[in-house]
Order: C-alpha cells, then sequence, then structure tokens
C-alpha cells in the first residue's frame, strides 16, 4: 500500500498535461476544496477527479467477488472510498461546484473527449459568469 500513490499519478499526469497544452490553467490537490479534486478551476467552480477502478470501485458488485485475499480489508476499504466520494460529490454541488469524475481507462483511452468534455463545462461557466455580469450593470 505504501507505494500507490494518491496524487500525480500517470493518469492525472495525462490529463494535466493535455489540459495544460489547451492553456487550461488549473490547481492540483487544492486543500481548500473539499475532497482534494484532483484538478480544481475556481473561477468557474468546477472540480474534476480521476478515479483508479479499484480503489473506487467501478463496478463494484461484480468485482468485489474477485478479490479472494483479505477480502473484509478490501471490501470495507472500497466501500468506504465509494461513500467518500458521494459524500464530496454532494458537498461540492450543494455548494455550487461542477464535480467531473473520469475512471483511470477513460482517461488513457479517450483522453480527447475528457479533455472537451471540460472545456466545454468551462466555456458554459464562463457564459454564465458573463450574463451575470452584464445583468448586474443593467
Amino acid at each position: 500500500m505504501k507505494a500507490i500513490k494518491s496524487k500525480n499519478t500517470k493518469i492525472e499526469l495525462l490529463l494535466g498535461k493535455a489540459l495544460w497544452s489547451k492553456g487550461l490553467r488549473y490547481r492540483k490537490n487544492d486543500k481548500k476544496v473539499f475532497g482534494k479534486p484532483d484538478f480544481v478551476f475556481k473561477k468557474y467552480k468546477l472540480a474534476v477527479f480521476v478515479d483508479s477502478e479499484y480503489f473506487h470501485g467501478k463496478d463494484w458488485e461484480i468485482e468485489k467477488c474477485r478479490i479472494k485475499s483479505n477480502k473484509e480489508f478490501w471490501h470495507n476499504k472500497i466501500e468506504g472510498n465509494i461513500k467518500r466520494d458521494c459524500i464530496v460529490n454532494k458537498t461540492l454541488q450543494k455548494n455550487g461546484w461542477h464535480v467531473v469524475r473520469f475512471w483511470g481507462n477513460d482517461v488513457k483511452r479517450n483522453l480527447y473527449l475528457c479533455c472537451t468534455k471540460i472545456e466545454e463545462i468551462l466555456q458554459k461557466q464562463d457564459s454564465e459568469i458573463h450574463r451575470n455580469k452584464e445583468e448586474i450593470k443593467d
């Protein structure tokens, strides 16, 4: 478990480099934002998480049967991660944040689509910010 990284994983670095090359500036693992998202766009209130399939329980009901050793520990750990992810999502959304979660393999296989999804949300938020500023001026 010691060797498992919680930040700057290969998939995070891959997505981060792609976003940076598109001119998108972000903060990494910002402790001031609940849940310490992998990528934070504060101005637009967008939190992006890149989750590994194993530790965050993708297809958990099917996959949990595959764990053979130390079952109780891994079931508790992964189910705890799933619950925590739900709490983080709800808390951020309640505070006006947009939350995007990508599975690691989605980033590896469809990096362009992941970047496009983030760009679309940022553009939508940007136009909303400008619209609100115009309403205030009027």
